[in-house]
């Protein structure tokens, strides 16, 4: 935890912690110097040149970070300087090797590795031909080696950083595809609502049209029987009127699961049944197998496709009547749906339309075709029984 403080710290004062680094390489240089800077020299007080060693130390570390690549080449010029002059050199050498690592972090590995080859050789020879250390000195080497281990230091962090921003895009991008694909969830439950309303509405105002035209018919006659249209009439506009706004509540509350929940859909086929006969249609019903509760996306396809094909029956076939069959197996449910076809078009409107997605988005098929003067619905949908 207070590494982690400490750490954030810095990071936010960049040049503050520079400069107490750099501070810290200017004050061990003149301890070193009051100590005795290596087993056989003697220690001494410090005197003007290594406090001016130790401030160019601390200014060029200080800077290190806003200008790597300068401040690397002047450590370098000051260090080779007070070589070939025979002066104490180590701050120097610090900062060369400090600004090294920041050079390999703040840039590419091509151009870290040419650098920090470029000065390691350039001391390697000045300390070799200048000062009394052979060329196999291990003083003499340890320049290059410490100019090395800095390059692959900075090399390693900044292989590191860039790992972590990696890491961070992606997972960046990964939250981008949740955030787009929950906005392709909603598009697609706005299309089933639509879908939903289209069956509905269509539906209902077929029939009212239906028993509007009726009332009409029979105003006059037969007054009771123009009652009884229009109370059909009354109550399939009241179904409207419920299952419109039954479909907004759910578009202003999409995230409540109780208003959002779909009503089971074959529990309520004879009430589909009995508003088809009053809307002039009879239908002969079938039904084999043993009913059972199917999942509620199936078992909502199942009633939307058996009511938008008795629809079309309705509308568009010949005879006033059709035959509806419903099949109970272990493994599915299938419908279909028979009745005289007149001269309509075969399947391009928006309710075969849905019928076919609404299969298909269970994993069910639907056919919709012309048999022998018959237009048929055939539906099958996945309803395995699980134990």
């Amino acid at each position: 935890m207070v590494f982690a403080r400490v750490r954030r710290a810095l990071a936010a004062h960049p040049l503050a912690a520079d400069a107490a680094l750099g501070f810290v390489v200017a004050a061990l240089s003149i301890m070193m110097v009051l100590v005795g800077p290596g087993p056989h020299k003697e220690p001494r007080p410090p005197h003007v040149g290594d406090f001016v060693v130790a401030l160019l130390a601390f200014g060029l570390i200080t800077l290190r970070r806003r200008w790597p690549g300068p401040v690397l080449l002047a450590a370098t010029a000051v260090a080779i300087a007070l070589i070939v002059a025979d002066v104490p050199r180590t701050p120097l050498l610090v900062a060369a090797y400090i600004a090294a690592c920041t050079l390999a972090f703040a840039s590419n590995r091509r151009a870290a590795l040419l650098t920090g080859a470029a000065v390691g050789a350039v001391l390697y020879l000045t300390s070799a031909v200048f000062t009394d250390e052979g060329w196999a000195d291990p003083e003499t080497i340890g320049v290059v080696a410490w100019i090395g281990m800095a390059v692959a230091i900075g090399d390693g962090l900044r292989t590191r950083r860039a790992y972590i921003a990696a890491i961070e895009e992606r997972a960046r991008r990964a939250e981008q595809s949740r955030d787009e694909e929950a906005r392709r969830r909603v598009a697609e439950e706005r299309l089933r609502i639509a879908r939903e309303l289209h069956d509905v509405v269509a539906h209902n105002i077929a029939m009212i049209n239906v028993q509007a035209g009726v009332a009409a018919h029979v105003l006059r006659t037969q007054p009771d029987a123009a009652d009884t249209a229009l109370a059909h009439v009354r109550q399939a506009a009241r179904t409207v009127l419920d299952e419109i706004s039954t479909l907004l509540g759910v578009l202003r509350s999409p995230d409540d699961a109780d208003e959002s929940e779909p009503t089971r859909g074959m529990a309520r086929l004879s009430g589909l049944l009995d508003s088809m006969a009053a809307a002039g249609l009879t239908v002969e019903h079938q039904q084999r197998g043993e009913a059972r509760e199917l999942p509620a996306a199936v078992d909502l396809a199942a009633y939307r496709i058996v009511q938008e094909s008795l629809t079309n029956a309705q509308k568009h076939g010949a005879g006033g009547a059709a035959r509806l069959s419903v099949t109970f197996t272990p493994a599915d449910v299938s419908i279909a749906v028979w009745n005289e076809a007149d001269g309509h078009a075969e399947g391009h409107g928006h309710g075969l339309i849905g019928m076919r997605e609404r299969a298909a988005a269970v994993g069910g098929t639907l056919r919709v075709a012309r048999e022998d003067g018959r237009f048929v619905v055939e539906a099958k949908l996945p309803a395995e029984v699980r134990a």
